[in-house]
Protein backbone atom coordinates (compact mmCIF):
# COMPACT_ATOMS: atom_id res chain seq x y z
CA UNK A 1 0.00 0.00 0.00
CA UNK A 2 1.36 3.07 -1.18
CA UNK A 3 3.09 5.99 1.62
CA UNK A 4 0.10 8.49 1.58
CA UNK A 5 2.33 11.37 2.30
CA UNK A 6 4.15 10.62 -0.96
CA UNK A 7 0.65 11.43 -2.38
CA UNK A 8 0.15 14.29 -1.15
CA UNK A 9 3.66 16.06 -1.58
CA UNK A 10 3.01 15.50 -5.26
CA UNK A 11 -0.07 17.47 -5.30
CA UNK A 12 2.26 20.79 -4.35
CA UNK A 13 3.14 23.93 -6.97
CA UNK A 14 6.42 24.09 -7.32
CA UNK A 15 7.36 27.91 -6.94
CA UNK A 16 10.67 27.66 -8.06
CA UNK A 17 10.36 26.92 -11.51
CA UNK A 18 9.32 29.85 -14.21
CA UNK A 19 5.26 29.38 -15.67
CA UNK A 20 5.25 27.99 -19.12
CA UNK A 21 3.47 31.37 -20.65
CA UNK A 22 5.85 33.69 -19.53
CA UNK A 23 8.66 32.62 -21.83
CA UNK A 24 6.41 33.75 -24.78
CA UNK A 25 6.27 37.33 -23.07
CA UNK A 26 9.70 37.09 -22.73
CA UNK A 27 10.42 36.27 -25.88
CA UNK A 28 7.92 39.02 -27.29
CA UNK A 29 9.74 41.81 -25.52
CA UNK A 30 13.21 40.60 -26.94
CA UNK A 31 11.45 40.98 -30.41
CA UNK A 32 9.88 44.67 -30.27
CA UNK A 33 12.95 46.12 -28.12
CA UNK A 34 15.23 44.43 -31.34
CA UNK A 35 12.63 46.04 -33.79
CA UNK A 36 12.92 49.46 -32.11
CA UNK A 37 16.30 49.29 -32.04
CA UNK A 38 16.60 49.12 -35.96
CA UNK A 39 14.07 51.46 -36.58
CA UNK A 40 16.20 53.96 -34.40
CA UNK A 41 19.60 52.73 -35.98
CA UNK A 42 17.54 53.12 -39.67
CA UNK A 43 16.89 56.55 -38.85
CA UNK A 44 19.88 57.60 -38.06
CA UNK A 45 22.00 55.74 -40.29
CA UNK A 46 19.72 55.52 -42.80
CA UNK A 47 17.02 58.12 -43.58
CA UNK A 48 19.13 60.98 -41.23
CA UNK A 49 22.97 59.53 -43.33
CA UNK A 50 20.97 61.34 -46.11
CA UNK A 51 19.20 64.38 -44.67
CA UNK A 52 20.91 67.53 -45.88
CA UNK A 53 21.33 70.63 -44.09
CA UNK A 54 20.19 74.11 -45.45
CA UNK A 55 19.44 77.92 -44.95
CA UNK A 56 15.59 78.87 -45.82
CA UNK A 57 14.37 82.06 -46.60
CA UNK A 58 10.69 83.24 -47.20
CA UNK A 59 8.80 84.28 -50.28
CA UNK A 60 7.74 88.21 -49.55
CA UNK A 61 5.37 90.56 -51.63
CA UNK A 62 8.01 93.73 -52.58
CA UNK A 63 6.58 96.39 -50.62
CA UNK A 64 6.26 98.89 -53.91
CA UNK A 65 6.90 98.74 -57.46
CA UNK A 66 10.19 100.87 -56.91
CA UNK A 67 11.91 97.73 -55.47
CA UNK A 68 11.07 95.27 -57.78
CA UNK A 69 12.31 97.53 -60.90
CA UNK A 70 15.22 98.13 -59.21
CA UNK A 71 18.58 97.44 -61.16
CA UNK A 72 20.88 97.89 -58.53
CA UNK A 73 21.05 98.32 -54.37
CA UNK A 74 23.49 99.90 -52.33
CA UNK A 75 24.26 101.13 -48.48
CA UNK A 76 25.49 104.65 -47.65
CA UNK A 77 24.60 107.62 -45.48
CA UNK A 78 23.33 111.11 -45.35
CA UNK A 79 25.51 113.58 -45.89
CA UNK A 80 25.29 117.51 -45.36
CA UNK A 81 26.85 119.00 -48.53
CA UNK A 82 27.43 122.42 -46.65
CA UNK A 83 28.82 122.33 -43.01
CA UNK A 84 30.73 124.43 -40.89
CA UNK A 85 32.73 124.31 -37.66
CA UNK A 86 32.45 127.67 -36.96
CA UNK A 87 36.08 128.90 -35.13
CA UNK A 88 38.05 132.41 -34.59
CA UNK A 89 40.68 134.01 -36.54
CA UNK A 90 42.73 134.10 -34.16
CA UNK A 91 43.40 132.96 -30.47
CA UNK A 92 41.57 134.63 -27.36
CA UNK A 93 39.71 133.10 -24.48
CA UNK A 94 36.04 132.32 -25.13
CA UNK A 95 33.64 135.01 -23.15
CA UNK A 96 29.88 134.09 -23.83
CA UNK A 97 28.39 131.08 -26.54
CA UNK A 98 24.80 131.77 -27.46
CA UNK A 99 24.27 128.77 -29.03
CA UNK A 100 23.40 125.07 -28.10
CA UNK A 101 22.85 121.47 -29.96
CA UNK A 102 19.64 121.42 -32.21
CA UNK A 103 19.29 125.12 -31.90
CA UNK A 104 18.85 127.02 -35.48
CA UNK A 105 20.63 130.03 -36.40
CA UNK A 106 20.71 132.90 -39.59
CA UNK A 107 23.64 134.06 -41.35
CA UNK A 108 25.97 136.26 -39.52
CA UNK A 109 24.08 135.48 -35.91
CA UNK A 110 26.62 135.87 -33.20
CA UNK A 111 27.35 132.78 -31.89
CA UNK A 112 30.01 133.63 -29.83
CA UNK A 113 32.38 136.10 -27.96
CA UNK A 114 36.21 136.12 -27.12
CA UNK A 115 37.85 138.22 -24.17
CA UNK A 116 38.05 141.72 -26.04
CA UNK A 117 39.89 143.61 -23.73
CA UNK A 118 43.38 143.94 -25.32
CA UNK A 119 41.61 144.58 -28.50
CA UNK A 120 39.71 147.43 -27.29
CA UNK A 121 43.13 149.10 -26.08
CA UNK A 122 44.75 148.66 -29.45
CA UNK A 123 41.69 150.42 -31.61
CA UNK A 124 41.75 153.58 -28.46
CA UNK A 125 45.65 153.87 -29.11
CA UNK A 126 45.11 153.16 -33.14
CA UNK A 127 42.20 156.30 -33.16
CA UNK A 128 44.40 158.42 -30.97
CA UNK A 129 47.37 157.82 -33.13
CA UNK A 130 44.82 158.82 -36.16
CA UNK A 131 43.49 161.85 -34.52
CA UNK A 132 47.19 162.90 -33.69
CA UNK A 133 48.27 162.52 -37.28
CA UNK A 134 45.15 165.03 -38.41
CA UNK A 135 46.35 167.08 -35.86
CA UNK A 136 49.98 167.19 -37.22
CA UNK A 137 48.92 167.44 -40.54
CA UNK A 138 46.63 170.49 -39.68
CA UNK A 139 49.18 171.85 -38.01
CA UNK A 140 51.68 171.61 -41.22
CA UNK A 141 48.65 173.29 -43.27
CA UNK A 142 48.73 176.03 -41.41
CA UNK A 143 52.50 176.56 -42.01
CA UNK A 144 52.11 176.02 -45.35
CA UNK A 145 50.05 178.76 -46.06
CA UNK A 146 51.95 181.33 -43.57
CA UNK A 147 55.46 180.37 -45.86
CA UNK A 148 53.23 180.72 -49.46
CA UNK A 149 52.04 184.44 -48.32
CA UNK A 150 55.75 184.77 -46.92
CA UNK A 151 57.14 183.62 -50.69
CA UNK A 152 54.73 185.90 -52.30
CA UNK A 153 56.36 188.95 -50.12
CA UNK A 154 59.65 188.19 -50.40
CA UNK A 155 59.37 187.72 -54.48
CA UNK A 156 57.46 191.18 -54.77
CA UNK A 157 60.33 192.76 -52.78
CA UNK A 158 63.02 190.79 -54.64
CA UNK A 159 61.55 192.45 -58.57
CA UNK A 160 61.57 195.89 -57.00
CA UNK A 161 65.17 195.45 -55.64
CA UNK A 162 64.08 195.41 -52.07
CA UNK A 163 64.75 191.70 -50.93
CA UNK A 164 68.19 189.70 -51.88
CA UNK A 165 68.20 186.62 -53.70
CA UNK A 166 69.21 185.01 -50.97
CA UNK A 167 65.74 185.87 -48.83
CA UNK A 168 63.81 184.88 -51.65
CA UNK A 169 66.05 181.42 -51.92
CA UNK A 170 65.24 181.05 -48.57
CA UNK A 171 61.70 181.45 -48.48
CA UNK A 172 61.30 179.22 -51.54
CA UNK A 173 63.13 176.47 -49.66
CA UNK A 174 61.41 176.96 -46.62
CA UNK A 175 57.70 176.60 -48.33
CA UNK A 176 59.03 173.69 -50.35
CA UNK A 177 59.77 172.19 -47.26
CA UNK A 178 56.30 172.72 -45.70
CA UNK A 179 54.56 171.43 -48.61
CA UNK A 180 56.99 167.66 -48.54
CA UNK A 181 55.95 167.69 -44.89
CA UNK A 182 52.26 168.64 -45.62
CA UNK A 183 52.50 165.65 -48.04
CA UNK A 184 54.12 163.34 -45.63
CA UNK A 185 51.66 164.07 -42.97
CA UNK A 186 48.89 163.03 -45.23
CA UNK A 187 49.97 159.43 -45.94
CA UNK A 188 50.38 159.26 -42.01
CA UNK A 189 47.41 160.06 -41.60
CA UNK A 190 46.46 157.27 -44.08
CA UNK A 191 48.26 155.05 -42.26
CA UNK A 192 46.89 155.93 -38.96
CA UNK A 193 43.19 155.45 -40.35
CA UNK A 194 44.68 152.11 -42.04
CA UNK A 195 45.68 151.16 -38.75
CA UNK A 196 42.24 152.01 -37.04
CA UNK A 197 40.64 149.63 -39.98
CA UNK A 198 42.82 146.67 -38.45
CA UNK A 199 42.09 147.48 -34.70
CA UNK A 200 38.27 147.60 -35.67
CA UNK A 201 38.69 143.95 -37.73
CA UNK A 202 40.38 142.53 -34.62
CA UNK A 203 37.75 143.52 -32.39
CA UNK A 204 35.30 142.30 -34.69
CA UNK A 205 37.28 138.95 -35.02
CA UNK A 206 36.57 138.70 -31.11
CA UNK A 207 32.60 138.05 -32.04
CA UNK A 208 31.99 135.16 -34.17
CA UNK A 209 29.06 134.85 -36.28
CA UNK A 210 27.26 132.25 -38.31
CA UNK A 211 28.86 131.63 -41.88
CA UNK A 212 25.37 130.68 -42.98
CA UNK A 213 21.77 129.67 -42.02
CA UNK A 214 21.89 126.50 -40.54
CA UNK A 215 21.15 124.05 -37.53
CA UNK A 216 24.10 123.19 -34.56
CA UNK A 217 24.93 119.82 -34.30
CA UNK A 218 27.43 120.21 -32.03
CA UNK A 219 29.13 122.04 -29.61
CA UNK A 220 32.73 122.60 -28.84
CA UNK A 221 33.54 125.10 -26.29
CA UNK A 222 32.24 126.65 -23.31
CA UNK A 223 32.95 130.31 -21.74
CA UNK A 224 36.34 130.34 -19.89
CA UNK A 225 38.17 127.75 -22.25
CA UNK A 226 40.55 129.02 -25.03
CA UNK A 227 40.48 128.75 -28.85
CA UNK A 228 42.58 128.89 -31.45
CA UNK A 229 42.22 128.61 -35.41
CA UNK A 230 45.06 125.97 -35.11
CA UNK A 231 45.85 122.89 -32.95
CA UNK A 232 48.01 124.56 -29.82
CA UNK A 233 48.90 121.46 -28.13
CA UNK A 234 47.07 119.48 -25.75
CA UNK A 235 43.70 118.96 -25.19
CA UNK A 236 42.87 122.79 -23.43
CA UNK A 237 42.84 124.91 -26.93
CA UNK A 238 39.38 123.98 -28.43
CA UNK A 239 40.26 124.65 -32.44
CA UNK A 240 35.97 125.43 -32.69
CA UNK A 241 33.26 126.72 -31.00
CA UNK A 242 30.40 124.31 -32.48
CA UNK A 243 29.47 122.87 -36.15
CA UNK A 244 26.78 124.03 -38.47
CA UNK A 245 24.77 122.37 -41.24
CA UNK A 246 22.71 123.23 -43.83
CA UNK A 247 19.45 120.84 -43.43
CA UNK A 248 18.55 121.61 -47.28
CA UNK A 249 22.23 120.63 -48.51
CA UNK A 250 21.81 117.40 -46.93
CA UNK A 251 22.14 113.77 -49.66
CA UNK A 252 23.35 110.77 -49.28
CA UNK A 253 26.37 109.05 -50.29
CA UNK A 254 26.82 105.97 -51.27
CA UNK A 255 29.95 103.35 -52.21
CA UNK A 256 28.83 101.58 -55.47
CA UNK A 257 31.07 98.12 -56.40
CA UNK A 258 32.96 98.99 -59.24
CA UNK A 259 31.78 96.19 -61.05
CA UNK A 260 28.11 97.45 -61.16
CA UNK A 261 29.19 101.36 -61.77
CA UNK A 262 27.93 101.04 -65.35
CA UNK A 263 24.24 100.48 -64.03
CA UNK A 264 24.23 104.06 -62.55
CA UNK A 265 24.11 107.17 -64.47
CA UNK A 266 23.43 111.04 -63.79
CA UNK A 267 19.69 111.85 -62.97
CA UNK A 268 18.70 108.54 -62.62
CA UNK A 269 15.54 107.99 -60.44
CA UNK A 270 16.80 106.37 -56.73
CA UNK A 271 14.57 105.22 -54.06
CA UNK A 272 15.54 105.41 -50.60
CA UNK A 273 14.98 104.42 -47.65
CA UNK A 274 15.93 105.44 -44.02
CA UNK A 275 17.02 102.36 -41.24
CA UNK A 276 15.26 104.04 -39.10
CA UNK A 277 12.04 104.91 -40.33
CA UNK A 278 11.71 101.00 -42.94
CA UNK A 279 7.92 101.86 -44.41
CA UNK A 280 9.22 105.49 -45.63
CA UNK A 281 10.60 105.52 -49.51
CA UNK A 282 12.26 108.57 -50.29
CA UNK A 283 12.02 109.47 -54.04
CA UNK A 284 15.93 110.76 -54.99
CA UNK A 285 17.74 110.88 -57.98
CA UNK A 286 21.63 110.97 -58.65
CA UNK A 287 23.67 113.86 -59.01
CA UNK A 288 26.85 112.79 -59.87
CA UNK A 289 29.25 109.97 -59.79
CA UNK A 290 32.45 110.68 -58.53
CA UNK A 291 35.51 110.36 -61.11
CA UNK A 292 37.32 108.41 -59.04
CA UNK A 293 38.10 104.88 -57.75
CA UNK A 294 38.79 103.72 -54.35
CA UNK A 295 41.17 100.60 -54.99
CA UNK A 296 41.04 99.55 -51.57
CA UNK A 297 37.66 98.59 -51.62
CA UNK A 298 36.83 98.49 -55.08
CA UNK A 299 34.17 101.17 -55.24
CA UNK A 300 33.40 104.41 -56.69
CA UNK A 301 31.14 107.08 -54.86
CA UNK A 302 27.88 108.47 -55.78
CA UNK A 303 26.13 111.51 -54.80
CA UNK A 304 22.34 111.21 -54.61
CA UNK A 305 20.06 114.47 -54.57
CA UNK A 306 16.79 114.10 -51.94
CA UNK A 307 13.81 115.01 -53.96
CA UNK A 308 11.84 115.76 -50.24
CA UNK A 309 12.91 117.31 -47.51
CA UNK A 310 11.72 116.34 -44.11
CA UNK A 311 12.92 117.18 -40.20
CA UNK A 312 13.15 113.92 -40.03
CA UNK A 313 16.19 113.19 -42.32
CA UNK A 314 19.32 113.72 -39.98
CA UNK A 315 23.02 114.03 -40.89
CA UNK A 316 25.12 110.55 -40.76
CA UNK A 317 21.85 108.13 -40.80
CA UNK A 318 22.17 104.96 -42.82
CA UNK A 319 20.04 104.40 -45.73
CA UNK A 320 19.44 101.79 -48.17
CA UNK A 321 18.93 103.17 -51.57
CA UNK A 322 17.56 101.05 -54.83
CA UNK A 323 18.81 102.88 -57.94
CA UNK A 324 15.51 102.21 -60.56
CA UNK A 325 15.62 101.03 -64.05
CA UNK A 326 13.91 102.67 -67.33
CA UNK A 327 10.89 100.46 -66.83
CA UNK A 328 9.59 102.06 -63.41
CA UNK A 329 6.10 102.55 -63.27
CA UNK A 330 4.15 106.01 -63.38
CA UNK A 331 3.23 105.15 -59.34
CA UNK A 332 6.27 103.60 -57.46
CA UNK A 333 3.72 102.52 -55.07
CA UNK A 334 1.45 100.74 -57.24
CA UNK A 335 1.38 97.09 -56.73
CA UNK A 336 3.47 94.42 -58.08
CA UNK A 337 2.47 90.64 -59.10
CA UNK A 338 5.16 88.55 -57.33
CA UNK A 339 7.17 87.38 -54.63
CA UNK A 340 10.69 88.73 -53.84
CA UNK A 341 13.64 86.33 -52.79
CA UNK A 342 16.74 85.97 -52.26
CA UNK A 343 19.32 86.14 -55.19
CA UNK A 344 21.76 83.32 -53.91
CA UNK A 345 17.71 80.83 -53.62
CA UNK A 346 17.35 80.98 -57.57
CA UNK A 347 19.13 78.52 -59.36
CA UNK A 348 18.84 77.46 -63.15
CA UNK A 349 19.70 74.31 -65.87
CA UNK A 350 18.80 73.39 -68.85
CA UNK A 351 15.36 73.39 -68.10
CA UNK A 352 15.50 76.41 -67.09
CA UNK A 353 15.02 78.83 -63.92
CA UNK A 354 13.93 77.22 -60.65
CA UNK A 355 14.09 76.95 -56.95
CA UNK A 356 13.87 74.73 -53.78
CA UNK A 357 10.94 74.59 -51.82
CA UNK A 358 10.82 73.44 -48.70
CA UNK A 359 7.43 70.94 -48.16
CA UNK A 360 7.25 68.64 -45.18
CA UNK A 361 11.03 68.23 -44.56
CA UNK A 362 11.90 67.37 -48.38
CA UNK A 363 13.47 69.32 -51.11
CA UNK A 364 10.86 69.81 -54.16
CA UNK A 365 11.97 71.20 -57.14
CA UNK A 366 9.71 74.39 -58.31
CA UNK A 367 10.02 75.83 -61.85
CA UNK A 368 9.76 79.97 -61.68
CA UNK A 369 9.19 83.12 -64.13
CA UNK A 370 11.46 86.23 -63.07
CA UNK A 371 10.15 89.32 -63.71
CA UNK A 372 13.44 91.42 -63.43
CA UNK A 373 17.04 90.98 -63.27
CA UNK A 374 18.50 88.04 -61.80
CA UNK A 375 21.97 89.14 -60.54
CA UNK A 376 20.47 91.36 -57.17
CA UNK A 377 20.54 90.21 -53.53
CA UNK A 378 16.75 90.00 -54.37
CA UNK A 379 15.26 89.06 -57.28
CA UNK A 380 11.46 89.32 -58.60
CA UNK A 381 9.99 86.18 -59.37
CA UNK A 382 6.60 86.76 -61.21
CA UNK A 383 5.12 83.07 -61.36
CA UNK A 384 5.90 79.77 -59.40
CA UNK A 385 6.05 81.10 -55.80
CA UNK A 386 3.61 82.66 -53.74
CA UNK A 387 4.29 84.48 -50.68
CA UNK A 388 5.35 82.92 -47.55
CA UNK A 389 6.87 79.96 -49.55
CA UNK A 390 9.89 78.32 -47.81
CA UNK A 391 12.64 78.11 -50.48
CA UNK A 392 16.21 76.82 -49.98
CA UNK A 393 18.68 79.75 -49.81
CA UNK A 394 21.62 77.50 -49.91
CA UNK A 395 22.68 73.78 -48.89
CA UNK A 396 25.28 71.84 -47.39
CA UNK A 397 25.28 69.48 -50.51
CA UNK A 398 23.14 69.48 -53.86
CA UNK A 399 19.49 68.37 -53.51
CA UNK A 400 17.48 66.39 -55.27
CA UNK A 401 13.71 65.91 -55.73
CA UNK A 402 12.71 64.43 -52.63
CA UNK A 403 15.54 64.82 -50.47
CA UNK A 404 15.18 64.88 -46.85
CA UNK A 405 15.86 68.10 -45.78
CA UNK A 406 16.69 69.69 -42.03
CA UNK A 407 16.92 73.33 -41.88
CA UNK A 408 19.63 75.35 -39.75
Amino acid sequence: MADPSASISQLKIDRSAPPEGSRSWIWLIGIGAVVVIAALLWFLFGRGANTVLVETDIARRPPSAAVASSVLDASGYVVARRQATVSSKVTGKVQEVFVEEGMSVEKDQVVATLDDTTQQAQLAVAIAQADSSRATLAEIGAQLRNARQELERVRDLAKKGLASQASLDSAQALHDELAARLETGRENVGVAESNVLLARDALSNMTIRAPFSGMVVTKNAQPGEMISPISAGGGFTRTGICTIIDNDSLEIEVDVNESYIQRVSSGQRVSALLDAYPDWRIPAEVIAIIPTADRQKATVRVRIGLLEKDARILRDMGVKVSFLGSDLPQQETAEVQGVMIPGAALRSDADGDFVWLVRDGVAERRSVELGGPRDRPQVLIRTGLAAGDSVVRSAESPLSSGQAIKTN
